[in-house]
């Protein structure tokens, strides 16, 4: 019987056997795989429930008061990256649809399994959680203004905010409350503590679920586009490389603890491609197909950087300081 610590201690092994396994049914059955890219939007707000219900909310009030990194989470999230991501821009060509879905997926920060990873890298996922709703109402302000700036102001009007607003809704608002919910209804009855146990099961299996899904709709149209992908692997590869120097940098301005420098790397570096893929769909059909294209690239890429993130972000980016015993003292204590 696998137990929940065996599912959660294994889950980055599972993450990748389902990234293969999913690239190999979108390749063999693209008919039947791509029908199911209809279904993302529901895997991924059960994601979000089951991660939002394992978070006492009483709990984050003392995270929540942590201002030093809320400041700091935006400055990387809406300041830092952009310029990174203009700047990464400018070795593309100027062809929109290519520009689009960098810009879509590389500007706004993750909600979702950057939990997971921050968890995984030994930083303060408690934080990350908290800002989740912050990250998503601001780039939903901030997008289209973004869009503008790099863009022109035709871009602005391409991300229409029924679709986003939907997803907003769909994605965060509707799961967090919810799990509010449940969590009051635990303090009063035993089915709620038993719904409760029971979603602790999920964020594993849905987040594979999620990366299934994605993977498996979206990897036979890669070949279609294989011009545009070979064009950005090298400006994502880029970007998991300079992010992280960049978010530790401005940790270290902000004066954060190790667990909260670690949350910031993680937050500045992983994106929501999961979340505006959906949104990528919603767009006309001549634009829908490269854009996703695109993204999905962009979460391939991403998720075999965080395996990567995981062991050098505490082990080498931001390591916990250990103090040195002077040699006097330890003759003392010897």
């Amino acid at each position: 019987m696998i137990t929940r610590d065996q599912l959660e201690n294994n889950q980055v092994w599972i993450y990748v056997i389902v990234l293969l396994t999913a690239a190999g049914f979108g390749l063999i059955v693209p008919d039947s795989s791509g029908h199911l890219d209809i279904t993302i939007s529901v895997i991924i707000a059960i994601l979000m429930f089951s991660m939002f219900s394992q978070i006492p909310f009483t709990s984050l009030k003392k995270s929540f008061a942590n201002r030093r990194f809320i400041r700091a989470l935006l400055t990387v999230n809406y300041i830092a990256v952009p310029i990174v991501v203009w700047l990464l821009s400018k070795l593309l060509p100027d062809y929109p649809p290519l520009l689009l879905g960098v810009y879509l997926v590389l500007l706004t920060p993750c909600i979702d399994y950057v939990i997971v990873f921050t968890a995984l890298g030994r930083g303060n996922e408690k934080l990350i959680l908290m800002s989740t709703p912050i990250l998503f109402i601001t780039q939903l302000i901030l997008l289209p203004l973004y869009l503008w700036l790099f863009m022109g102001g035709d871009a602005a009007g391409i991300v229409e905010p029924v679709p986003f607003l939907e997803a907003f809704f769909g994605l965060i608002i509707i799961p967090l409350g919810i799990a509010i919910v449940i969590q009051l209804l635990a303090r009063k009855s035993p089915i709620g503590n038993k719904i409760l146990d029971l979603s602790a099961w999920l964020p594993v299996p849905f987040m594979a679920l999620t990366l299934f899904v994605v993977v498996a709709s979206q990897i036979g149209k890669l070949s279609a586009y294989m011009d545009l992908i070979i064009k950005v692997i090298p400006i994502y590869v880029a970007f998991m490389i300079v992010v992280p120097v960049v978010s530790r940098f401005i940790a270290k301005w902000f004066r954060l603890d190790i667990g909260s420098g670690r949350a910031l790397i993680f937050s500045g570096s992983t994106r929501n491609s999961l979340v505006v893929l959906p949104l990528a769909l919603a767009l006309p059909d001549e634009l829908s197909t490269p854009v996703a294209a695109v993204i999905v690239t962009q979460t391939i890429v991403e998720l075999a950087g965080e395996l990567i993130y995981i062991r050098l972000v505490p082990n080498l980016l931001l390591r916990k300081e250990t103090k040195k015993i002077p040699k006097e003292q330890f003759r003392d204590e010897r």
